[in-house]
């Protein structure tokens, strides 16, 4: 088979050829899912993003896809283009062997003369060209000069990629950099297939460049929902009133599986990944609004009287603070300041332990002055109770001059402040003390900050931020934004798992509780002192008026 004129008619559509592949590769059947993305790329339209929830076998399929199209024209060239070099290379991997394996594409198998490695190779039969017949490339690669008749951009958003602003203008960039690769044919087309990383993700943004969507989030939605949520994209295949809630693929997915994985994902991760949802209408799900916060430099002794927030343009932090925070909720400066500058009140110190596992040993440092809460120092490392740990907190608690140490002792049994205070009576000796929380976790957190973020009296300083956003960078990729502090604080919920990773965002909950609670009781010991204040002052003018009434009475006894 050379041409599209000697392959069978039923091969010719590639879902029959998406079977045959299956088979080859000891797979189930393809799902209809399955087979509706592959119509998608073969006959979608020429501008297309195919949305399908993270296990539906898009990268597969997209392989697949790469071959079939070569087996019907063997002159076409064809740019694959992944989020990093390692998503390219195990991509030319699979469709090399596919084409080797495979009786049916022998005569793809590239010739000794012809291009053959991970970046780019030939196929058998195909002319002489400038361009390749597979190039795969990451997205950061150069792309300048190459030359295309199908580009295929396979998951090219990744958190790594899209946790800022800034990281996202530079991707929406980069994919422009496609129509210029582009060949100028009627049948040239470009199929986008991923899964939204966060709310403003890419592949919303292409609708506005007059590219075409299709939705298969992994449970049935409503019509309603369908029009509401995702303005109809969603595959008519996942529509369906009566069945709302259930899994869209039962055989490889069950209601089951779906459930475990939404408790693993967090609501608003499952959300995102398997439903495909990436609209903003149900931001009242997430209380915490990183807008609400206060940001400026914090000095170590002194701050002033009081800072006025404001949302105004001419007051959002530059580029320089990464955020990753939801799209649209940006870290403001204060308007002004107001009165002298004046000594804390206290520093206070919280610290969230953990074991050896993913957890990280959290902290974070408050400080207060009239009712305002600064933040000069939060963060999180792993390593358990290790001695390097222990050294690092011991000395953070003596540069910020920390008054009083609030240890979690939900884990350990207060072995932690035991391992702990042996440092701090070296370096900086200070009352530390254990507290234990019985109340839902998410619950007590959003209890605690959303009163004082609502107010606006909750001043982090930008150190604090860009520090939490570059020692997440250590972690894998895919957990790198869920170790963030913004980005915990940004996506909790109340609902039970929201997020994966707390320990920051709980660790800044313990230290603001603590001074929450020192000012309920300063203010209800003044409130009690006014009251008796007040009493006084009318039994004084009570005795006053009496005595002095009866001093000028006729009658009085001699006593008065």
């Amino acid at each position: 088979m050379s041409s599209k004129d000697t392959i069978p008619e039923e091969l010719k559509d590639f879902r029959n050829f998406l079977y045959i592949v299956w088979k080859h590769l000891n797979l189930p059947d393809p799902t209809d899912i399955q087979y509706e993305i592959a119509d998608w790329m073969q006959n979608g339209p020429r501008r297309a993003v195919i949305q399908g929830f993270r296990g539906v076998g898009k990268s597969w399929i997209c392989s697949a896809y790469v071959v079939h199209q070569l087996l019907l024209d063997p002159s076409k060239n064809i740019l694959v283009c992944s989020a990093s070099k390692t998503r390219a290379d195990d991509f030319s991997t699979f469709t090399l062997r596919l084409i080797h394996e495979m009786p049916l594409l022998t005569s793809l198998i590239p010739s000794s003369t012809q291009r053959f490695s991970k970046i780019s190779f030939d196929v058998g039969l195909a002319p002489a060209s400038h361009a390749p017949s597979v190039k795969s490339l990451g997205i950061t690669s150069q792309l300048t000069g190459s030359r295309a008749d199908i580009i295929v951009a396979d998951d090219v958003e990744v958190p790594n990629n899209s946790a800022t602003q800034g990281m996202r203008d530079k991707l929406g960039e980069q994919v422009k950099e496609f129509e210029s690769i582009l060949k100028p044919d009627e049948d040239s087309k470009i199929v986008f297939l991923g899964t939204p990383q966060c709310e403003d993700s890419l592949y919303n943004k292409l609708m506005e460049r007059d590219y075409t969507a299709c939705i298969w989030p992994c449970k049935y939605i409503t019509p309603q929902k369908n029009e509401k949520t995702y303005y109809g994209r969603v595959s008519p295949l996942c529509v369906d009133e009566k069945n709302k809630g259930k899994s869209t693929e039962p055989i490889r997915f069950s209601d089951i599986d779906l459930t475990e994985r939404e408790v693993s994902y967090g609501k608003s991760g499952f959300a995102m990944q398997f439903m495909l949802d990436s609209k903003l209408s149900d931001l009242d799900r997430y209380p915490l609004k990183v807008n609400d916060l206060l940001i400026m430099d914090i000095d170590d002794e002194v701050a002033p009287e009081k800072v006025v927030w404001a949302q105004s343009p001419e007051l959002a932090w530059p580029g320089d603070v990464p955020n990753v925070g939801f799209t649209g909720d940006r870290f403001y400066r204060p308007f002004k300041q107001v009165g002298d500058m004046v000594d804390f009140t206290g520093s206070v110190m919280s610290i969230d332990p953990s074991g050896r596992g993913r957890d990280e040993t959290s902290w974070a440092i408050v400080k207060m002055l009239n009712g305002y809460l600064y933040v000069p120092d939060a963060g999180g490392m792993q390593g358990g109770y290790g001695e390097d740990v222990l050294k690092v907190l011991a000395m953070k608690a003596k540069k910020h001059k920390v008054n009083y140490i609030i240890v979690e002792s939900n884990f350990g049994d207060g072995m932690f402040s035991e391992l702990f205070k042996p440092f701090l009576s070296k370096v900086h000796p200070c009352t530390i003390e254990e507290v234990r929380h019985s109340i839902q976790k998410e619950k007590r957190i959003i209890d605690t900050l959303e009163p004082v973020m609502n107010q606006h009296k909750l001043v982090i300083s930008p150190d604090v931020i860009r520090n939490d956003f570059t020692s997440a960078q250590n972690y894998p990729l895919e957990s790198q934004l869920k170790y963030q502090l913004i980005y915990q604080l940004s996506r909790i919920t109340r609902d039970r798992g929201a997020i994966t990773h707390d320990d920051r965002l709980d660790a800044l909950a313990m230290a603001v509780s603590y001074w929450a609670e020192q000012m309920s009781q300063d203010a209800e010991k003044k409130m009690k002192d006014r009251k008796e204040d007040l009493l006084d002052q009318e039994l004084q003018k009570m005795a006053d008026n009496y005595f002095g009434n009866k001093k000028h009475h006729r009658n009085s006894p001699n006593w008065l």
